[in-house]
């Protein structure tokens, strides 16, 4: 009985097919679909999606936007330059000297005095003499309207050494980010894919790292300089080298925690079972899927970085003058009274050093979050 009517079916089905199928071409050449009304987005437009729904995230940007642009293009509408001295002033410098006397000490009745073992009385009189000359250069000067943040001890316009430092500050930290990545890519994956007796040594190279005192070292590394005479503008490209030196490890280990726990996956099995070489794997199948932590780690470094050379210039190992820099510029002020009454001098360039260091932050929690995959899409 199930025979027949399998049969049957099978030949009705034969006989209305050719009319049945135009007529559900036709419908299908007039419908709407909800694939044509729905788009599905890219993991790269998931990621920027989830990035830029955060706050915190836009802020940052926008403050990085806007320190480059005050760094790279401001320059270009001032008046001064990096090392440019104004001597053009009408202040005067005044120096105050301190004069003591000792006088004979009389009574109201014209008498001198003598105390109670007989010794002649004397009054100590101070007279100061003020003396006024011409300034040479217009150092510390307060802001005004020809120098908005006043100048500083070299009569420079601060304004415009702040935007300079920002170019060194930043340019730098982007530099030796590059180059800790690419030296702890290359070091972190060799000792994640080959493991064994790489993985031991690589990884015990990491702990000597770890170990050493980086700013003593840093300290006597700024006297050996000092002492060789190292010009400035080659002493910038001294401490980039010295600071990737210092701290390509922590990427190196995070690259190599993931490749070992990326290593054993299936397309990575797929990928042996093909032939591919060496190489070809580690840069073309585990170094990618490595770039989301990379790129967070990445961002999250540009702070640390400024904030190291900022202290090293602030400690005078940095960048030297006649250059700027924004640690630098804070070093410069070692007097109490410079330091109280001038505010003008140290203040602005702090501020762009905090907010340099909170925009690369609120930039990396924001691409974290935006690369989890378990954030809400």
């Amino acid at each position: 009985m199930n025979e027949e009517k399998l049969d049957n079916l099978q030949e009705q089905e034969a006989s209305v097919a050719p009319e049945t199928t135009q007529n559900e071409l036709e419908t299908v050449e007039g419908a709407e679909f909800l694939s044509d009304s729905v788009k599905s987005l890219s993991p790269t437009q998931l990621v920027l999606k989830r990035f830029f729904r955060s706050k915190l995230s836009i802020v940052g940007l926008v403050l990085i936007v806007s320190l480059f642009l005050f760094s790279f293009v401001g320059p270009l509408f001032s008046p001064y330059g990096e090392t440019e001295i104004d001597y053009v002033t009408d202040r005067m410098n005044v120096v105050v000297t301190e004069f003591t006397y000792e006088v004979p000490a009389y009574d109201e009745f014209g008498n001198l005095k003598y105390d109670s073992e007989g010794n002649q009385i004397f009054e100590k009189y101070t007279v100061y003499q003020m003396d006024k000359t011409q300034k040479k250069v217009d150092d510390h000067a307060l802001p005004s309207a020809e120098h908005w943040l006043g100048t500083d001890a070299d009569g420079m316009d601060v304004l415009t050494r702040i935007m300079y430092g920002g170019r060194i500050s930043l340019t730098i930290s982007f530099i030796v980010v590059i180059m800790e990545v690419v030296l702890g890519i290359i070091l972190g994956g060799l000792a994640g894919y080959f493991a064994g007796w790489v993985d031991t040594l690589i990884m015990r190279v990491v702990d000597i790292f770890n170990c050493l005192p980086t700013l003593p070292l840093m300290l006597i590394i700024g006297a050996i300089l000092d002492a060789l005479g190292i010009k400035a503008s080659v002493r910038i490209y001294y401490m980039m080298a010295f600071l990737t030196f210092f701290g390509w490890t922590g990427i190196a280990r995070m690259v190599r925690g993931q490749i070992l726990s990326l290593r054993e996956q299936e397309f990575m099995v797929s990928a042996t079972a093909r032939g591919l070489s060496t190489k070809r794997k580690i840069f073309r199948h585990l170094i990618p899927n490595v770039m989301p932590q990379l790129i967070v780690s990445m961002t999250l470094g540009l702070g640390s970085v400024i904030l190291s050379e900022a202290t090293l210039s602030y400690l005078n190992l940095g960048v030297p003058k006649p250059y700027a820099a924004w640690g630098g510029m804070i070093g410069d002020i070692k007097d109490p009274i410079i330091l109280q009454n001038y505010p003008n001098l140290w203040v602005p360039a702090g501020l762009c050093i905090v907010l340099a260091v909170l925009a690369f932050n609120f930039i990396g929690d924001g691409l974290r979050d935006a690369f989890d995959p378990k954030s809400k899409r």
